[in-house]
């Protein structure tokens, strides 16, 4: 089964709407809304936060419930669910372009240019609005990924996969490499003047100028050594696994796999939140752990990123299934909601960036400074609405036929021309 969306996009040198599988699109509508449920913890900048640095620890039951769930199912789960839709994305864009006849290294070079081009928008993005910005970061490996592993074979990707695997095993289970890796990062980190947690936002500074300072220097390391450094941890698995994954269509044709799609929806969301749930139980002061498992280099943090891995590519399996349940179904219900959020999935980056356009004025220090009163579960509201405004704005840009306006211009840059409308 071929689940797809029925337009049809300018010819040229992009994806033609009517090649469009809904999974991935759909998959990346959703990862949105919950990016920007796990994002909205650094923007409480008078809260007190736990020893890692991430969700806070205080305000009332509601909060502490919102804060509970969001350790389980979504802090560390939601990038890898981001990776692995980037290298298939990577992927897919690879094989649209030798389809047509262009020399793989040429079809190499635009992945090159279009991850340059990301980490140009990510350094803008941390520096003027979001220090935790994810497009810089994914652009730097992109750019070291497409360039190693876009052309290997099959094979060769198998290898590498269980090698990161290994890598991922040996990075969490021995202490020395952990403190390694951890206190290299620490000590760059402090050489950069890049603080823990909420602070490395600059959302609690009263001045704009001085907010973007902290953004810049953040964003400078989140992009230049955060993703180098993942790279020695294994943090190409995922990646990997969307290139082999882009390679036999699994998104396109979920209903050829889904004894594959039940196994890694079910395993991989069991071992996510599993991985997450001593963290989540101590942090709600259900079980008694030292502030040091807790932390940044804690055990529970590290369970907490291995296992993430797991869930963010069972949640894309979950939206592949959900998928193929929905295009079988004998009635058309629900078509606008899975249409516009799908359209959100269209136009991810767009829609990511709108976050923090509204974001960022209304809860930072230097603009309504809303994030200094607003706890977890008020917060958690604040997001969902947001996320709302983005899917208005897709599902219109959707019934008119026009792309988002940052992937018009990221087409531009990347082909060297873009066509905005969609011709019907």
């Amino acid at each position: 089964m071929t689940a797809t969306t029925p337009r049809r996009a300018p010819a040229g040198t992009g994806m033609r709407a009517a090649e469009r599988a809904l999974a991935p699109d759909l998959a990346r509508g959703l990862m949105l809304l919950l990016i920007a449920a796990s994002n909205t913890a650094f923007h409480l900048w008078r809260a007190e936060h736990g020893p890692a640095g991430w969700q806070p620890v205080d305000g009332s039951w509601a909060d502490h419930a919102v804060q509970f769930v969001m350790i389980v199912a979504l802090d560390l789960r939601i990038y890898p669910l981001f990776a692995f839709l980037f290298g298939y994305g990577m992927t897919q864009l690879y094989l649209r372009q030798t389809a047509k006849g262009t020399p793989e290294r040429a079809a190499v070079g635009i992945l090159r240019r279009r991850s340059l081009w990301l980490i140009v928008i990510g350094l803008g993005h941390s520096s003027l609005l979001m220090a935790g910005d994810i497009v810089g970061y994914y652009g730097v490996l992109g750019l070291v990924l497409g360039w190693l592993f876009v052309r290997r074979s099959d094979r060769a990707l198998r290898w590498w996969i269980w090698i990161g695997a290994a890598q991922m095993v040996v990075f969490a289970g021995t202490p020395v490499v952990l403190a390694l890796l951890r206190g290299e990062l620490g000590s760059l980190g402090d050489a950069a003047g890049v603080e823990p947690g909420s602070v490395a936002y600059g959302a609690g500074e009263e001045s704009w100028l001085d907010a973007a300072g902290t953004r810049g220097t953040t964003g400078l390391f989140v992009t230049f050594a955060g993703a180098p450094l993942s790279l020695l941890a294994g943090g190409y698995l995922v990646f990997l696994l969307g290139f082999w994954a882009a390679r036999r269509r699994i998104l396109e044709e979920p209903g050829r796999h889904l004894p594959l799609l039940r196994r890694t929806a079910v395993t991989g969301v069991a071992v996510g939140w599993l991985g997450a749930l001593p963290a989540a139980l101590a942090h709600v002061g259900a079980i008694d752990v030292p502030d040091d498992a807790q932390s940044d280099e804690g055990v529970l943090m590290t369970l907490r990123d291995v296992t993430g891995n797991a869930a963010g590519v069972g949640y894309v399996a979950a939206v592949a299934l959900f998928v193929v349940w929905w295009t079988m179904r004998p009635t058309s219900r629900g078509a606008k909601v899975v249409t516009a959020v799908a359209a959100v999935g269209k136009r991810s980056l767009s829609c990511y960036l709108a976050h923090s356009l509204l974001f960022a004025p209304l809860l930072a220090a230097w603009g309504l400074g809303l994030g200094g009163h607003l706890h977890s579960a008020t917060m958690a509201l604040v997001a969902l609405a947001v996320w709302l405004v983005t899917v208005a704005g897709a599902y219109t840009l959707e019934l008119r036929g026009r792309r988002g306006p940052v992937e018009t211009v990221l087409r531009r840059l990347t082909y060297g021309r873009a066509t905005a409308r969609i011709r019907p």
